[in-house]
Order: structure tokens, then sequence, then C-alpha cells
């Protein structure tokens, strides 16, 4: 039996029906094959579906479906069918924005790139695309991150494998790289803490009359300063036991019960609930929680985790470890703090490393709405992404290819969606036909 998790990450449409042909060989020759899995390909070319949800968090876990490809037609309930039959679909864009500023690349040649020119429009949503190991993060991430990080920090023009860079410079403050990596290091972080929130929620505590009456301030309610963290764990909740031959072990904290916090700070309330109990409300939860937008603390408590929901995680603990979120989450959470800043004047580039990992149909049309607040805020968007979903969706289209390593690094295309599918060196043009 074979499990694999969500093996068409980092793939093109390309290269993902070379894997299903791959997976139906290893089931022709007598093994199982169970693949957890979102793309629409993989999912059309199963013998049997089955189906979680209805919804994620709080609000899954529950068989919704489970058949093949032809019984998807009668189920009510899922989202997966409604979207595979087409009765829900992320609509393509009525318009793509135009563009005249732009930055020039000129002779990249990082990796496997030929010594392209390549202008990247801004105030759009540019995606990037190609087979796998086509050199798209080379020219992106390699060439244009790196040189904009350099000169934005000091000023200097330092290029790192190419000619030069040019065109409308003034128009980038700063440049964001929003990849999976983790939203922090320690196990402490999380959502909350890193969307500055939690500072505003220990400050809610530390008004309530029972905090004054037993001298509790803001710091009480922190788990990761001594005074009101439980201290047998430290403010973890667990402890960690030293297995010599093994994994370590993590035990529930008997002092605290895994709540992080002394008795007595647990005794404070707002509406009924102490703080370990809002840090296990999910996001969809606290912004029901904390609805009384009259008093300034609460509303801005609520404006800072609205954010979350807006990209799609809702579902999400306020207080969750960033150890236990995915790569696409963490890097929801890191749009989501874009998103929440207010009376920001600068002009951001955002690049965008393959948002879509680990997305559902209805997740990425959140990540759309998302990713579009962003552009009408004033910044810029480059998208590194091999998903038709959000292909379909761009305003400009950048294909480099036609094939991955040596026989790569060259610009197939430049344009928009509606102009890529009648370029017929473009591997992407031909999987995005029945998408436009």
């Amino acid at each position: 039996m074979y499990i694999l998790d969500e093996p068409s990450i980092g793939l093109h449409p390309r290269d993902t029906h070379r894997l299903i042909s791959v997976l139906k060989k290893l089931n022709s020759i007598g093994n199982s094959v169970i693949i957890v899995e979102h793309e629409e390909e993989i999912m059309r070319s199963a013998d049997e579906i089955i189906d979680i949800g209805p919804f994620a968090g709080s609000n899954g876990g529950e068989i919704i479906f489970q058949g093949n490809n032809n019984d998807l037609i009668n189920s009510k309930e899922s989202l997966t069918a409604k979207y595979l039959t087409k009765k829900l679909q992320i609509e393509t864009p009525k318009f793509r924005r135009k563009w005249k500023n732009f930055l020039q690349i000129e002779g990249a040649n990082k990796n496997n790139l030929k010594n392209v020119d390549v202008k990247i429009p801004l105030e759009i949503m540019t995606v990037v695309t190609g087979v796998s190991g086509s050199g798209k993060s080379s020219i992106i991430n390699g060439v244009l991150f790196s040189f904009l990080k350099k000169y934005i920090e000091s000023g200097l023009r330092k290029y790192d494998k190419c000619i030069n860079i040019d065109g409308d410079l003034q128009l980038v403050d700063q440049v964001e790289f929003i990849n999976q990596n983790p939203i922090g290091k320690s196990s402490r972080s999380n959502p909350v803490t890193y969307l500055k929130a939690f500072d505003e929620i220990r400050a809610l505590f530390s008004t309530q009359q029972l905090s004054k009456i037993n001298g509790f301030k803001s710091k009480h309610f922190s788990f990761n300063v001594e005074g009101g963290r439980c201290d047998e764990c430290e403010g973890e909740g667990t402890l960690k036991i030293g297995m010599q031959f093994m994994a370590d072990v993590l035990l529930t904290c008997e002092s605290c019960n895994g709540k992080r916090y002394k008795e007595e700070v647990l005794e404070v309330k707002y509406n009924e609930k102490n703080i370990s109990d809002v840090l296990d409300m999910t996001v969809d939860d606290s912004l029901l929680f904390f609805n009384n937008l009259e008093d300034k603390i609460v509303a801005k408590i609520h404006e800072r985790i609205k954010p979350l929901q807006e990209v799609g995680l809702g579902y999400v603990k306020l207080g969750q470890s960033s150890s236990t979120l995915s790569g696409g989450e963490s890097q929801r959470i890191k749009m989501a703090s874009f998103l929440g800043l207010k009376n920001n004047s600068k002009k951001t580039l955002f690049i965008f490393d393959e948002p879509t990992t680990g997305l559902h149909f209805h997740d990425i049309k959140t990540l759309l709405k998302a990713l579009n607040a962003l552009i009408e805020k004033g910044n810029h968007v480059i998208i590194i992404e091999h998903n038709a979903e959000i292909i379909k969706s761009a305003d400009w289209i950048i294909d480099i290819g036609p094939e991955g390593g040596e026989k790569g690094g060259n610009i197939v295309f430049e344009g928009t969606p509606e102009k890529l599918i009648s370029c017929k060196a473009s591997y992407t043009g031909q999987f995005l036909k029945n998408k436009l």
C-alpha cells in the first residue's frame, strides 16, 4: 500500500500527467494507492474519491462523499463535487488590468537561464509559470528578489547573475518574499502573536476588575515571560521528555493541565472566558466573541484578527502553535499580516512562491480575493505558480521553459492568458485551454 501526501506539489500540469501514469502503473501491478490530494486531474483520474469536510477545522471531520467520478453529480453537500461537476467554479476575471510601469531584467543567467531579458509589470497580478525546473524561481527569487532586497536596504545596485535591472524602481518601496517557511522558530509562536493581536488581548484582560484587585498587568497574561505563566512548563502547556533511543515525548503539563497559566490568572475572565479559553478559540468563533466594537480595545482585536478570516483561515485556533501549521497556512498568515496594515502608504512588491500548495478549489477562490485586495491597495503581486485557476486569473503571464533543466531557461511567452492558449511552444498554454 502506497500512501502519498499531495504528490502534485510543485508540479506543472504536464508533469502531473506523467505522475498519474506512474501511479496507475503502480496500481496495475497489484499495489494499493491512496493519495491525499487537491489537484483536479488527479481527482478525476481516481477510481474512488473520499471527500472529508464539509469545511475545515471544527467545521470538518465528516465523510461528505464516497464514490467514483460518476457519482459526484449526485452529491449535494460536497464542495469538491460541486467544483468537479462545474456547479461551482472560480470565475475567469471579466477584464485584465492594463500596465505601463515595469521592472526590466537584462541578461539573467542564473542556473539554467539563457541570458534572458524580461519585463516584470507593476501594479497588477503577474504569474510566472513553466514546467518543473524551467527557471521560474531562478529569475524571480535568485535574480529579482536578490537585487531588490539589497537595493532597497542600501541603495546600491548589486547584480547577481544578470547584466542590469532597471525600470520604475521608485514605485517599489519594499519587497516581501512570502514563502511557506514557519511563522516563527519557537513553539510559542502562533497566529495572534504574529498579527500582534495578542498584545491587545492581554491588555483587555489586564483591565478586568479581578486583574486590578490582584495587581495583574498585561505581562501576567503572557506565556513568554515569568509572572502569570505556569512555572512547571514555563507556558508551553507540555513537558518534553527526552528518550535516549527514540523521539522525544510530549506530555500535557499536570500542573496547569495544558492551559499554560497559573490558576489565579485563569480566574480572570472576560465575557465568561479566561485567557486560555480565548487562545483555544477558532478565528471564526473569536470574531463572534469580540463583537463589542464600541470598546476600543475589543475593536482593535477584531480588526487584527479579521484578515485571518479573509485569507480562509477561519478554522485555525488563535493560539495554535506554529509547529502544527502547514506551509500553506503559514504563508496565508503572513499575507493576513499585510492585509491588516492600516494607513500604509508604502508600495510593496509581493512575491508568492506557490501559494496554492495544499489548497482546495474553495480556498483558492478565497486566496484570489486576498491577492486582489493587496493589488487594490496599490501593491504589486508576482506569483510563481502551476495551478491553472491562478494562471487563468492573472493579468499577465510569463512562461519559462519550454522544458526543465538544460532545455529550459528561455522566455517562452509574455502576455495575457487569452493569448497564451495560442502559443504552441507553451505546455502551460495547452493545459490552460479547457479553463478559458
